[in-house]
């Protein structure tokens, strides 16, 4: 295992307090932890963040004749029983491969909280800004080549904090285009370019030697990541000039059909967390023409994505996840749309050691409240753990000596698992 936090071990965390710790670890745990790791099921997670909201209803738990079913139908699947909204059409026929879960019990019906919750596994602190779950990933995974481990499409997503400058993520703003910070400006040859590279190296040292500082420290690994970077053949992957028209097309001229074509591309050459970000699901008006639009350029791109995955065999060891901050409320508001509703939603799963062609738990006939099975929050989280072989109760410490456990109280859905 990998580690990348930027601070130093002081002697207080070696030898411990009175709490007893070891290493950053409390020794009443240390037991525990023994035999809790296993054989990681996935090498990989691609992350598919729909903020806003997305509604339940209208995607993954359709309601029929009931009078919050809203203008879709449901349609059959590739798995006899499971049904979705009719705007996904292409995904539906790879739901072989893939897991629903219809149960999540949510508690923040704020868009900040709630993305904060969902992203991290634990609740907004004004004190502590806990790291993101790729951010968890890059801390305990081992890199797998020269692209970061961790990178996020069309927006930003949540901080390292107490993980460290070196579990960021990189951000790539519209995918299929060369990044231009990752080459030296026009009119600058790559010699002279390296030679101020050179420059300003030896100014960070001679800086860094008088005056010790976490930010400038946290800089140079920045610029020595970037370097890197610069200079590796895995660049192509961001590149499409050499992907096929036909392959393009399959997934959709879109920022987002670029950005999940791009996500196989990243998980090819190593990258360990990519994260694809869209937005627009805060339908509060006008739900249904706004979610038909999202399912036409959604459907192709996951659902491509999870068959050239599969076919490819890359999907057995790459956990897909579409997940919102909540669901939308199944009463249809007197704009036609739908409003905040964080007591029951869904999200979708496949890859990674996922079985294919579950449904796990259930909403109520109209779709307020979890039926059966609730799945908490940082369940999610402790379920991803659990597919890359992450102990998600591990405690690390945060430079005020804090100790932290990767997930938030989470139990792994382990029905999920074969």
């Amino acid at each position: 295992m990998s580690s990348c936090l930027d601070y130093r071990v002081t002697r207080r965390s070696l030898l411990g307090t009175a709490g007893g710790t070891f290493l950053g670890l409390q020794v009443r745990n240390l037991l525990a932890f023994s035999g809790s790791s296993h054989k990681p099921l996935a090498d990989h997670v691609i992350l598919f963040w729909n903020g806003g909201g997305m509604s339940h209803i209208d995607t993954w738990d359709p309601k029929p004749g009931r009078p919050t079913q809203g203008e879709f139908e449901p349609i059959d699947t590739s798995v006899k029983g499971v049904r979705i909204s009719q705007i996904f059409p292409q995904l539906a026929k790879q739901m072989d491969k893939v897991a629903l879960i219809r149960s999540i019990a949510g508690t923040n019906g704020d868009h900040g909280r709630a993305t904060y919750q969902l992203q991290t596994s634990y609740n907004q602190s004004s004190n502590l800004q806990h790291p993101g779950f790729g951010s968890v990933v890059a801390h305990e995974c081992s890199p797998l080549g020269d692209l970061p481990a961790y990178i996020s499409i069309s927006g930003f997503a949540p901080k390292a904090g107490y993980l460290g400058q070196t579990c960021e993520a990189y951000y790539v703003g519209r995918p299929g285009e060369k990044d231009p910070y990752l080459a030296f400006p026009e009119g600058i040859a790559k010699v002279r370019g390296n030679k101020r590279l050179d420059v300003l190296s030896r100014m960070n040292a001679k800086y860094t030697s008088r005056l010790p500082s976490k930010t400038l420290d946290s800089t140079q690994t920045s610029v020595a990541d970037a370097v890197k970077l610069m200079n590796s053949p895995a660049l192509e992957a961001f590149e499409f000039d050499k992907v096929e028209p036909e392959i393009r097309e399959k997934y959709g001229e879109t920022e987002f059909g670029r950005g999940a074509l791009l996500a196989g591309r990243l998980v090819e050459n190593g990258v360990r967390f990519v994260q694809v970000n869209r937005g627009g699901f805060d339908v509060h008006q006008r739900a249904f023409p706004a979610m038909e639009a999202h399912g036409e350029v959604m459907d192709p791109a996951l659902a491509s994505l999870i068959e050239d995955l599969h076919q490819s065999g890359k999907l057995e060891k790459t956990l897909v996840i579409m997940l919102s901050e909540f669901g939308r409320t199944p009463k249809i508001n007197k704009d036609a749309g739908r409003d905040h509703h964080a007591a029951v939603f869904s999200c979708l799963l496949a890859g990674g050691g996922i079985r294919g062609g579950m449904v796990i738990g259930s909403s109520d006939e109209d779709g307020y409240q979890p039926q059966d099975r609730p799945v908490a929050v940082p369940d999610i989280h402790a379920t991803l753990c659990h597919a890359l072989g992450i102990d998600p109760s591990k405690e690390v410490m945060t430079p005020l000596q804090r100790p932290m456990k990767l997930v938030e109280n989470g139990k792994p859905v382990m029905e999920l698992f074969g």
